[in-house]
């Protein structure tokens, strides 16, 4: 079952139709003036038509490439050039494809500035924050259509406006989202790819709206207005074409039958397989596409297991990528890189496909995670919530869960583990708040049942080594002072007075120290977990061995030096209930190299 079309989608039946017949009959120089050339100018120029009114342009705008990231580059580059007077600061979002990361580069490089729009969680762009970046001296800004790894659909029209009112021309990448949703308004370029919506490998378009300033970066040529130089493919454009028209008149009802089976995978992948979290705008989104990552998995081993399944489909996790470099889309979105699994279904995707989807995916997971011994229950349905009274007045509230759980989730629960499910832990049973009393239990991990004792008894079975309890009494930790997290200033000279290495069973070791009421830099009483050397997803998953043996309160230095651990444990922490509290030099807490990512046990 191929689900990738997010990457290039199976060739259209009309495509293959159109360049057949134009194989036969465009196949002359579009240039000369003899009976074949004027047939193969008149098949480029009716393309060229067909595609402009799809588009929402001009036919004397639109120029055709050689591919989609072309069409980027030489669009950015084009219009820096012609704007070069007005000044070299460029903008863009921070999700945007590499084909604008590397223009953004040169830019850099040639001594231009460069400013990136932040997003949210869901990977949006806000408009207020990007409009803000704009300057006199902004000579273009960019900003995709959707997103190319979570589907998220941006605000294009209201950056458009802003940009506008700057006079700032903006260039729109419309790669994932053409032939499948209208184009939004507002854009001063536009790029598009035709082996995206269903048409031939090897066809970009590059619209440029007329009075904008544009000076081609490559020497001239005098085909496809100046703007591309080169023979063109006119049989695959001829197909490219055919192909936008027809994936526009299906768009309305296919895009509807896609989004229910995309929201079919939104909501059952969390019911049925644990620590998971869907990424993306749950609402604002491409209708084919949905992201979920998995914690504790190897992406790329995952992607093989579901490829022998008999699944195609795409990650964007560092593991799977050539540069082992996380994926700059979910690392500005704040989210989990590693075990990233892209489905993005293409035209005429069968229910029945979808649920075999959904039928092999919670095994292959549990394979992959099986040598790990890490204890997952089954993620448990959400439960609705019955009683007059609102849970927050009793401070029984449950933390909200990961972003893109479907369902309406309890406010109020009763933790439970039968059956192998877990169920969420309710703190406080006075009517005033929580944290008032400092009576708060602190929520457990999502699927963790019962609760933890706030004094520990470290123990070292099966190859993990001990951590320490921190505090005997029973008044709240940051009541006493005993659990106060370390920060990342001042920890020079907090080592360890005494510490016991193990590394049995490829677990990294722990420091097991400090006994007194004082702050726990002072006292070196952190638990240390040595993951140096270790590659995603392995310091996380070494966090998650590992943190129960601390008590609530107490606090993890995990070392390593991949940069994905950088990423992925604050977004582990915000998954599992547990508090992110800052980075450190390695060097701090024994390492050699790398950094100290320091996390307090809070659930």
């Amino acid at each position: 079952m191929y689900f990738d079309a997010a990457s290039t989608a199976p060739l259209h039946p009309v495509a293959r139709q159109a360049l057949t017949a134009a194989l036969d009959e465009g196949w002359a120089d579009p240039a000369r003036l003899y009976r074949s050339g004027r047939q193969a100018r008149m098949l480029l120029d009716a393309a060229r038509e067909t595609v402009a009114a799809v588009l929402g342009a001009r036919a004397d705008e639109i120029a055709f490439t050689a591919s989609g990231t072309q069409a980027v580059q030489l669009g950015l580059l084009g219009a820096l050039a012609g704007n070069r007077r007005r000044g070299g600061h460029f903008v863009h979002s921070a999700v945007e494809h590499s084909s604008v990361l590397h223009v953004a580069e040169r830019q850099s490089a040639g001594g231009g500035e460069v400013s990136v729009a932040p997003v949210d969680r869901g990977g949006r762009v806000d408009p207020a924050a990007f409009g803000a970046l704009l300057r006199p001296d902004t000579a273009l800004a960019a900003v995709q259509s959707a997103n190319h790894e979570v589907g998220t659909v941006q605000p294009v029209g209201e950056v458009a406006a802003l940009c506008a009112e700057a006079g700032v021309p903006l260039l729109v990448d419309a790669a994932q989202s053409a032939g499948r949703l209208d184009v939004p308004a507002g854009w001063s370029l536009l790029t598009a790819s035709a082996h995206k919506w269903g048409g031939p490998p090897g066809v970009g378009v590059l619209a440029v709206r007329k009075g904008v300033r544009y000076a081609s970066p490559l020497p001239a040529d005098e085909r496809e207005g100046g703007r591309v130089p080169g023979y063109v493919n006119v049989p695959a454009i001829v197909a490219a074409a055919a192909s936008l028209r027809a994936v526009r008149a299906e768009a309305d009802r296919e895009n509807a039958r896609l989004h229910a089976l995309v929201e079919r995978i939104r909501t059952r992948v969390p019911q049925l397989v644990p620590e998971v979290e869907v990424v993306g705008d749950p609402v604002r989104r491409l209708p084919h596409i949905v992201t979920f990552s998995c914690l504790y998995v190897d992406g790329e081993v995952l992607l093989t297991e579901l490829d022998r399944a008999g699944f195609a489909v795409s990650s964007g996790s560092s593991c799977t990528s050539s540069t082992l470099t996380p994926s700059h889309v979910l690392a500005a979105m704040g989210v989990l890189t590693e075990g990233n699994v892209r489905v993005s279904l293409p035209y005429g995707t069968a229910e029945a496909d979808v649920e075999r989807f959904l039928a092999v995916l919670p095994d292959l997971v549990a394979g992959v995670r099986a040598p790990l011994g890490l204890d997952l229950p089954a993620p448990v349905a959400p439960v609705e919530v019955t009683g007059p009274e609102r849970p927050e007045a009793s401070g029984r509230a449950t933390p909200p869960r990961a972003e893109g759980r479907a369902g309406a989730e309890s406010e109020e629960r009763q933790a439970t583990d039968e059956g192998g499910s877990a169920g969420a832990t309710s703190v406080g049973t006075d009517s005033e708040h929580p944290e008032a009393s400092g009576r708060v239990t602190p929520p457990r991990a999502e699927g963790r049942a019962g609760a933890e004792s706030e004094e520990r008894q470290a123990t070292d079975e099966g190859g993990s080594a001990g951590a320490t309890s921190v505090g005997t009494d029973s008044e709240h930790p940051e009541a006493s002072g005993r659990v106060t997290p370390p920060r990342a200033e001042g920890r020079a000279g907090a080592e360890s007075e005494e510490r016991q290495a193990t590394d049995e069973g490829g677990s990294a070791g722990a420091t097991s120290v400090g006994a007194g009421s004082e702050r726990p830099e002072a006292s070196g009483r952190v638990t240390v977990i040595d993951a140096l050397g270790k590659r995603c997803p392995l310091p996380v998953i070494e966090l998650a061995k590992r943190i129960n043996e601390v008590p609530p309160g107490g606090t993890v230095a995990v070392l390593a030096d991949d940069d994905a651990a950088r990423l992925d444990i604050p977004a582990w922490c915000g998954m599992r209930g547990q508090e992110y509290a800052g980075e450190a030099p390695a060097a701090e807490y024994g390492g050699d190299r790398g950094s100290a990512y320091l996390v307090v046990r809070r659930s």
